[in-house]
């Protein structure tokens, strides 16, 4: 079985277009095409169906979608496996992790783990906390940094960060000038809320008693976008501290506690309790434990 047609056929059912599961996996249309035929051939079976520039999976090929989702896993499995014969840790760590996280949290923790161990490819999934669970639940992913709480009995949990959530505006912005606002009080002026997330319930659940005058002017999908847009002046949000810090410097935003309330966000390592982890992964764990201890003392 050749793993690399199986890539490609994960693609295109992703994507439904030859030609843009063509550029995923760097092939042109024409090689696309030719690695489905050569698996249609394999097996003897119809996977997909063409019509005009769309496909979609015959019932063999979502049979055969659940098998090459499980035999990459495993091959992937196997590699680590291998690699973990190693004293030093080699191979590949897959960790799951937002967006955010992953930009204003983890990219420290990253630079000193690549620095203690280049033979270590780090492949990251981006993805939301739910989904990042599941990964792990089934053992895609070896570890995953995810937005507690989290309940599984399967899982490992240790907490390694808390964020307070403060309110974000322009420099003139006219809650810029306040040492601290209140729920009300935001509620007055234009909001900019994040699309979907922890955020987004946060918020939602925030500002419900004061729903009859909210206005919501953007719902942007990052944390980037959002901020930029504050900055510019376009209306206020809340965000977690560490998010904007080098704004609020800068003094491109200002951050500003809320009165009479403490919104947290707590992140979480998560990892099976029931599996043998490679040593790529133990020796991540081993790092943040370790950084998230050395914060406690000095804080």
């Amino acid at each position: 079985m050749d793993f690399d047609v199986l890539t490609t056929f994960l693609e295109v059912a992703k994507q439904g277009n030859f030609s843009r599961a063509g550029q995923k996996v760097f092939r042109s249309q024409s090689a696309v095409s030719a690695q489905i035929h050569q698996l249609e051939e394999e097996y003897g079976a119809k996977l997909l169906d063409r019509a005009g520039k769309s496909v979609h999976l015959t019932p063999a090929g979502e049979v055969l979608l659940d098998y090459a989702r499980r035999m990459l896993s495993l091959r992937d499995e196997s590699l680590r496996a291998v690699a973990d014969q190693n004293v030093t840790p080699r191979g590949m760590l897959a960790i799951g992790v937002n967006e955010a996280t992953c930009l204003y949290v983890l990219p420290e923790v990253f630079a000193e783990y690549s620095r203690l161990y280049p033979a270590v490819q780090i492949n990251i999934y981006r993805n939301f906390s739910r989904k990042i669970v599941e990964r792990i639940e089934s053992g895609a992913l070896d570890v995953g940094v995810v937005t507690l709480p989290v309940r599984s009995p399967s899982l490992k949990i240790h907490s390694i960060f808390r964020d307070r959530l403060m309110v974000m505006v322009g420099p003139r912005h006219p809650l810029a000038k306040y040492a601290a606002v209140s729920v009300e009080d935001v509620a007055q002026h234009p909001l900019i809320f994040p699309k979907t997330g922890y955020t987004r319930q946060l918020l939602d659940k925030l500002f419900r008693p004061c729903r009859e005058q909210l206005r919501v002017a953007m719902e942007l999908p990052s944390v980037g976008m959002i901020k930029n847009f504050v900055a510019a002046g376009l209306g206020a949000t809340l965000i977690s501290a560490s998010f904007a810090q080098a704004e609020a410097r800068a003094g491109q935003v200002a951050l500003i506690p809320l009165k009479g309330v403490e919104l947290w966000r707590e992140l979480g390592l998560i990892y099976r309790k029931d599996r043998s982890l490679p040593r790529a992964a133990l020796a991540f764990i081993a790092l943040v434990r370790q950084r998230t201890a050395a914060a406690a003392r000095a804080s």
